[in-house]
This record gives C-alpha cells, structure tokens and sequence, in this order.
C-alpha cells in the first residue's frame, strides 16, 4: 500500500471527541484532522507524539486531513487507521505474502454468514478445497514487544469468534487474522486483562478448528506492507 504522496507530519496537541485531534505541523500551522479511530487508542495517542496525515481533495470533507499513523517518541509506528487493516490483508493475499493462505483463486470480501447474522471479511474459495472464512482484526495494543488484542471488551469480536467456531464446526476452513500494525510488537496474545471472555473464546475456537495468525506490517510515510508472520501465543 502506498501513501501517494507520502504523509505528512505534525505534533498531537489532544485527540478529542473520539473523532478529531488537534494538532501542530513543523511550520506551526494549528490543524484540526479527522481520526479514524473510534477505540480506546491506549498509547497510540500520546500528546508530543508525531502524527502522520494524509489529504483528501474531496471539497465537501469538513476534515480534510486524516489521522494515519502515531510515531512514538520511542520511534514506533503504529497506523491508527482502522480502515487500512482490511486492505492490507487483500493486498497480502494477493500477492501471496500469507503463507497459509495462497492456492485460491478467488477472493469476495463482505460476505453475510452465521447464525448471528456477521459479514466475514473475507472469504477465499478454489475448486475442490472448502471455503476459507477469514475475520480480520487490527492490533495496535503493545506492552513493549508484547502486542494484544483487543484494547477494549469487544462484543462484537466475541461474536464473530462464535461464527468461526460454527464454520469450522461445518467442516469449511476458519481462520482469523491478526492485522499487527504497532512496529514494536514481536510477538502476540490476546488480551486476557483487558477481555477474559475473548481471550477464552479464541482459546476455544483454535481447540476447535480455528486457525488463529498474526502478521505485521512494515510502516512508514510512503506506504505499509503486510509481509511477516509472529508468534501467537494463546
């Protein structure tokens, strides 16, 4: 994924109202930006952090920068675009960068399933082989070079670990997928401190079929990639 032309940076001054953030750039312009974000963000927005924004040209944006990626002072990047995660993992699809997911030869994204009335994220087919349902969740919380998932009780993410376990059951391919978007995280977990019913259910749902991945992307002003596969410890 390149960012054409390449982010820009400023200083966080607060994030505000979930969905805006006031900042400073290098030549002291006070911009407000769009964040598109509506999590707990736990220290992905630190106030002196560097933001790096793009810039729509739509004229009816009331916003027109948008919140993309947090440098930490410690030098992480973290991409706070919630909305990257997604096509980051079609991408990496596409070009074969996920290992246990090549072989197919088609690809639909947002298809409804479950008892529970989901959309998958994606969903992978081939002739002959079961169809591979795959969730994606992005992953930003890091302890050091721990990173976890979620960084709030999600029970929506609970929901869909129920699915997975129903489509595993049903003899199709299950998978859920990691996006790590922190460059500081090396290893996964999800987190049992923040969410113990989640981190019970993913649990259950690798017992039963589920396969469970993490991949990290490599970030930068110019563009992400998600090319590297982590250890996932349960």
């Amino acid at each position: 994924m390149i960012f054409d032309p390449p982010l820009k940076p400023a200083t966080l001054i607060q994030r505000y109202k979930r969905f805006l953030a006031d900042v400073i750039t290098p030549e002291g312009e006070a911009l407000t930006i769009h964040c598109p974000n509506t999590g707990a963000m736990t220290g992905c927005a630190t106030p002196g952090d560097t933001v790096w924004y793009s810039t729509s040209q739509s004229a009816t944006r009331k916003y027109p920068h948008t919140w993309e990626i947090t440098e930490t002072r410690e030098g992480a990047f973290i991409c706070v675009n919630t909305l990257r995660a997604n096509p980051l993992v079609k991408e990496a699809i596409a070009a074969e960068r996920i290992a246990e997911l090549t072989g197919y030869s088609a690809l639909k994204g947002e298809v409804k399933y479950g008892a529970e009335g989901s959309r998958i994220d994606f969903m992978l087919q081939a002739p002959g082989r079961p169809e591979c349902y795959i969730e994606v969740k992005s992953a930003t919380l890091a302890d050091r070079d721990q990173g976890y998932f979620p960084d709030a009780v999600t029970l929506r993410g609970q929901k869909h670990l129920r699915e997975l376990i129903s489509v595993a059951a049903a003899g199709q391919r299950a998978v859920i997928l990691f996006a790590v978007l922190h460059s500081a995280i090396s290893r996964f977990s999800p987190a049992r401190h923040i969410d113990s019913k989640y981190a019970q259910l993913l649990n259950e749902a690798q017992t039963q079929g589920v396969e469970v991945l993490a991949y990290k992307a490599e970030l930068s002003a110019t563009g992400m990639t998600l090319n590297e596969s982590i250890p996932v410890l349960l």
